[in-house]
């Protein structure tokens, strides 16, 4: 039995133009495409929707993989009236609004799935309105969201709402989708199976754009048929899903700076393509590239920095294709580079030292001393001048205050220019060992 709401609802779409997504929405699991992982026989939301026993949920996933569609079967499998709020142009009064409806409705014996869309724009306060009536039952609260609920999200509501991560739809699925939707566009419509498969790949693992490019290609077809020269028009300029700032945003620069580290030149140069197609600034490319030359090269070969600062500087000089040409080199060298994460791990070892020591005194041999008066009260006595040593180095000296005077943060790993660097070091530290001249015995 289908909610008053829902009825309603798809009266009002028979009236007048409906886009091809509207129409070829799925009023059951029977009809509906890719989720496998949720909707399989077994799984716990297969179970819930099949059983009609709904709990409050959230779904994750990027547009187009039929969050809201799913939400209107879970609600119809309950037998429960679908109330249907979009947070982008929702308030706290919208919300008041449908708990009294949702409490008419429970007097009635009928539970209420509140849907909200893109909840994450709800503020803070906005989604603690939710709180009391997912409490007591009053609606069943069915958020959904592009972005990361972790981020955007309360604990307190994410406490009491289950989270079901859904993926962009497959090829199967996608083409699955255009085939069944094609008696909708135009009965007598040709549309080969490598022009169905070009709009899916175009779509991104979005239904929604499959739909949407399906509908304007058959416009334009000339004597019905769906041919490489039509859909070249209709394609033309089609990127894949990027969200600035978003999860994809985050999950992309991860995965560069990741093969990157992994040594994966070819890796590295695909997500670096995938970031520029779907319109990510290149400098914020380079600036991370920087930061990848220190974090995962450092001293194991310098030049990487160097590298990706003159990179940097391509791009802010001639912009696009010579400095994105510049990255990609810097990118290659870096994933090629020998690979040391001393200095990272250095850097931040010596942070936390300070942030957990006290505020030690410089030792007097180390003081600055241009005054009488400060080297009257011995700032910089004592102080061993390295160039007039052996070798330049004054072996058994110590440059950190007494307490921490064995202290070590820095070990370069047996990789390029590190592993050099680990020998001198040791052998700077063997005429420590064997000075007559020791600093604080």
């Amino acid at each position: 039995m289908t909610s008053d709401l829902f009825e309603q609802a798809d009266t009002s779409l028979e009236q007048g133009y409906q886009p091809l997504a509207a129409k070829q929405r799925p009023r059951s699991l029977q009809h509906y495409v890719g989720q496998a992982h949720l909707l399989a026989p077994g799984k716990p939301l297969r179970a819930a929707i099949d059983g009609g026993q709904l709990h409050s949920m959230i779904f994750w996933g990027p547009p187009g993989t039929g969050k809201t569609t799913l939400a209107r079967i879970a609600a119809e499998g309950a037998n429960a009236v679908f109330l249907q709020l979009s947070a982008v142009l929702s308030g706290v009064k919208e919300i008041r609004a449908a708990v009294e409806q949702a409490r008419e409705y429970r007097r009635q014996n009928r539970a209420t799935v509140l849907f909200v869309d893109e909840v994450h724009r709800f503020n803070k306060s906005q989604q603690d309105a939710f709180l009391p009536y997912v409490e007591d039952g009053t609606v069943i609260l069915i958020g959904a969201t592009t972005e990361n609920p972790s981020f955007e999200l309360n604990n307190a509501l994410l406490s009491r709402a289950r989270v079901y991560k859904l993926r962009p739809l497959d090829e199967a699925a996608l083409l699955s989708m255009l085939q069944r939707a094609l008696p909708d566009v135009d009965d007598g419509l040709e549309a080969p199976h490598d022009s169905l498969l070009r709009i899916a790949a175009a779509s991104d693992g979005d239904g929604r754009r499959a739909l949407n490019l399906l509908e304007i290609a058959a416009d334009l077809a000339p004597d019905k048929h769906l041919d490489s020269t039509v859909l070249d028009e209709v394609l033309q300029g089609s990127l894949r899903r990027f969200d600035k700032g978003g999860d994809d945003f985050y999950d992309q620069i991860s995965a560069l700076h990741k093969a990157v580290r992994g040594s994966a030149p070819d890796a590295a140069l695909y997500w670096f393509c995938r970031m520029l197609d779907g319109g990510c600034d290149a400098l914020y490319i380079a600036r991370r590239v920087v930061r990848m030359a220190s974090e995962d090269i450092g001293n194991a070969d310098p030049r990487a920095l160097t590298l990706s600062l003159e990179a940097w500087q391509v791009q802010e000089r001639l912009g696009s294709p010579e400095g994105e040409l510049a990255i990609a080199q810097a990118i290659v060298y870096l994933a090629c580079a020998a690979k040391s994460n001393a200095v990272y791990n250095a850097y931040n070892a010596a942070r936390e030292a300070v942030a957990g020591g006290a505020s030690e005194e410089v030792p007097l041999h180390l003081r600055n001393a241009p005054t009488t008066l400060m080297k009257e009260m011995d700032h910089g006595a004592d102080y061993r001048y390295a160039h007039d040593e052996e070798e330049a180095y004054a072996a058994g000296e110590s440059y950190f205050p007494e307490r921490l005077r064995d202290q070590r943060f820095y070990f370069p790993v047996e990789r390029g220019l590190e592993a050099r660097i680990r020998e001198k070091l040791d052998y700077l530290r063997q005429r420590d060992k064997q000075s007559t001249i020791r600093r604080y015995d």
